[in-house]
């Protein structure tokens, strides 16, 4: 989406019309969910895919015909006999959104200028679609200089992470979080912490590196990481605030560094904590933790060994299945706790 919103602004900028094309629902196999993007000018794909093959190509061959006109909706029923004429071989629904702009539209580029600084802080967010009438895209919470369009109030209240249409028949909106709450803190700047920062960077997680060796808290090894810290493993209370929102990756250089991690993290309520290491390691680890007083309760909480369980042995296919995980985690597929929980 940061990339996307970024074209966005050079095509208006050009004085050039566009067309955004959203898929706002889907059902069945489709190639992409509600909430995969393109825009289109009147030279074709500009930036952003809604799945590729011979959908993508004929919503690319309307929007340039919509160029100028007014937003509205397509279905693609991907039945069998659509499937035949599309040349598809997957099955399901989708449901697409036009939404034509204009070039020079000073309220979108407004917006897409808000979207970058928002973007630069790490500032959580969302892009409002209205889908019935009049209107055009809106940030959420609202920034200066934006389109006066504001969505209903049961609409604000709604929103979630899940892309979706919220709102009643003539005044529906599509929703969604393009920045997502939350950091993640890597305690341990080694070979694993340098090939999972530039994997989080894409997928919308901020890292942020904790060491208590100087050298691996070194910036430049971390380029893409929004900040490194160095201090004692033994003071993370004092000098983070880790809240719900933020994942918790332990990789230190040694079993008791990990131990003091854990002592402290657990008592936060990180939405994540995962442990690096051996079935072994880890059965040490919570034996360790048992004797301190620590609850069969708050042990589960810790994901270890850490990632999904995909076979990787080296630092990079490590750093895919901790991301991928915290991907899960993030849409909500797994939280190991619940709010009121002891920490």
């Amino acid at each position: 989406m940061k990339k996307l919103l970024a074209v966005l602004e050079q095509v208006l900028s050009a004085g050039q019309d566009a067309v955004l094309v959203t898929v706002i629902a889907s059902s069945g196999s489709t190639p992409r969910g509600a909430g995969a993007r393109m825009l289109v000018t009147d030279r074709g794909w500009a930036a952003g895919t809604i799945g590729g093959g011979a959908v993508e190509d004929r919503c690319i061959r309307l929007a340039r015909q919509r160029l100028g006109g007014t937003p509205c909706c397509d279905s693609f029923d991907l039945s069998p006999e659509d499937k035949a004429g599309l040349g598809m071989v997957c099955g399901g629904a989708v449901e697409m959104h036009f939404l034509p702009l204009s070039g020079g539209d000073e309220a979108v580029l407004a917006l897409c200028r808000d979207s970058a600084q928002r973007f630069a802080s790490g500032t959580p967010f969302w892009l409002l679609t209205p889908l019935d009438g009049a209107g055009t895209l809106t940030l959420w919470p609202r920034g200066r200089g934006e389109s006066p369009c504001t969505p209903p109030a049961a609409v604000i209240s709604a929103l979630g992470q899940p892309p979706r249409v919220l709102g009643r028949t003539g005044e529906r909106w599509f929703c969604e979080q393009v920045q997502h709450a939350g950091t993640v803190y890597l305690f341990g700047g080694g070979h694993v912490a340098q090939a999972l920062v530039p994997v989080l960077v894409p997928l919308d997680f901020p890292s942020v590196i904790v060491e208590d060796r100087e050298e691996f808290a070194d910036p430049a090894l971390f380029p893409l990481a929004r900040g490194t810290r160095c201090f004692p493993m033994d003071r993370i209370r004092q000098e983070l605030d880790i809240t719900a929102d933020d994942y918790v990756c332990i990789m230190t250089r040694g079993h008791q560094n990990d131990l003091l991690v854990q002592q402290q993290v657990l008592h936060t309520p990180a939405r994540y904590i995962g442990l690096i290491g051996s079935t072994r390691k880890s059965a040490a680890a919570f034996a360790s933790l048992r004797r301190m007083g620590y609850s069969e309760q708050q042990l589960r909480r810790i994901v270890t060994p850490i990632g999904l369980p995909i076979g990787g042995r080296t630092p990079a296919e490590i750093a895919i299945s901790i991301a991928g995980q915290l991907i899960e985690y993030r849409a909500g597929g797994r939280r190991d706790w619940q709010e009121g929980d002891e920490l």
